[in-house]
């Protein structure tokens, strides 16, 4: 019975790599679901990545919003897809962040999915409200360092990436800033603006208007160059603290042992997309820029946010709610 099963499970596995030449040979021949974690930049990303590989590719790809548990219910649902490629991911940061901070997940970010393509990110900003008299990073710095605990700074809630940020900067900088968790980074950036918190650290793209009003007051950009909308505005590296980077990426990831070949038809299609001109004035126009990634890159992306932002919630003590 035992050398039966044996076979058997042998002859499964030869069935299948000898099928999966075909499968990816005859790729795509039926519609291909993008399960969107999260509402917001995700999905509008998401929605644009998929209306342009649908002609692209001579199939549909169809926008899956699958939203909840902090987007675990899409990461965890492609995890554990068929690895034929007609089920992919539209990621961003929490499927590095959520295994870290809470590593009863049911899913490692490294070892369960492919890396397709990197598509593109929109650049974090540190703001403060206008009563904290910090005209640089620096200056705010030193604030924190003379009046350990004064400070307050506003964010998502527990593991969102602005949270991590401020965290990450306190790490690095030595500095003692108390957490004030809101339901949203909109929620946290609004409670700047009123004076409730000192400072928070939001997408780029959502402070222009508010900045050209004074209402609130930016001292860095958290990216390794200066972003258009804002080009007063330094970058952290400027600043003097090149470690402390936070973008908003997107990317997109399939199911481990999807086949190479079908990994690079979707990389190459994913690349052009991103580098049409209508695609690349839509992430423009979100403060973002696309990007242009092998899956090796892609891949070697991956693994290098999973492994920061664990470091920095190891660092920190942060513990899932």
């Amino acid at each position: 019975m035992k050398r039966l099963a044996t076979a058997l499970g042998l002859a499964a596995w030869a069935v299948a790599f000898a099928a999966s030449p075909a499968i990816a040979q005859n790729y795509p021949a039926k519609p291909i679901r993008l399960l969107l974690p999260f509402a917001g930049g995700t999905d509008v990303v998401g929605r644009l990545i998929a209306l342009k590989l649908s002609p692209a590719l001579g199939q549909q790809v169809v926008p899956d919003p699958r939203l909840g548990a902090g987007g675990n219910i899409a990461h965890d649902a492609v995890a554990k897809a068929a690895p034929d490629g007609y089920t992919l991911l539209m990621a961003a940061p929490p499927v590095v962040i959520n295994p870290n901070l809470n590593p009863k997940s049911g899913f490692d970010p490294v070892r369960d999915f492919a890396a397709v393509a990197v598509l593109g990110s929109i650049p974090n900003v540190l703001v403060v409200h206008p009563s904290v008299p910090a005209k640089t990073l620096g200056d705010l710095i030193k604030i924190a360092r003379s009046q350990p605990g004064k400070l307050t700074y506003g964010s998502g809630g527990v593991g969102s990436v602005n949270q991590l940020a401020a965290e990450l900067m306190k790490t690095l900088t030595k500095t003692s800033i108390l957490h004030v968790p809101y339901k949203s980074a909109t929620i946290g950036l609004v409670g700047a603006m009123s004076g409730e918190v000192d400072i928070v650290i939001v997408a780029s793209s959502s402070v222009v208007p508010y900045i050209k009003e004074n209402r609130i007051r930016p001292l860095a950009i958290l990216d390794a160059k200066r972003v258009a909308s804002l080009p007063q505005v330094p970058t952290s590296a400027e600043s003097g603290l090149p470690q402390l980077v936070a973008v908003n990426w997107y990317m997109v990831l399939a199911p481990a042992a999807t086949p190479r070949t079908i990994i690079e038809r979707l990389n190459a299609e994913s690349v052009k997309a991103m580098a049409q001109a209508d695609t690349r004035e839509r992430l423009a126009a979100m403060g973002g820029e696309p990007a242009s990634a092998t899956p090796e890159q892609a891949t070697e992306f991956l693994k290098n946010e999973y492994e920061r932002w664990g470091r920095v919630i190891r660092d920190g003590g942060i513990k899932a709610d």
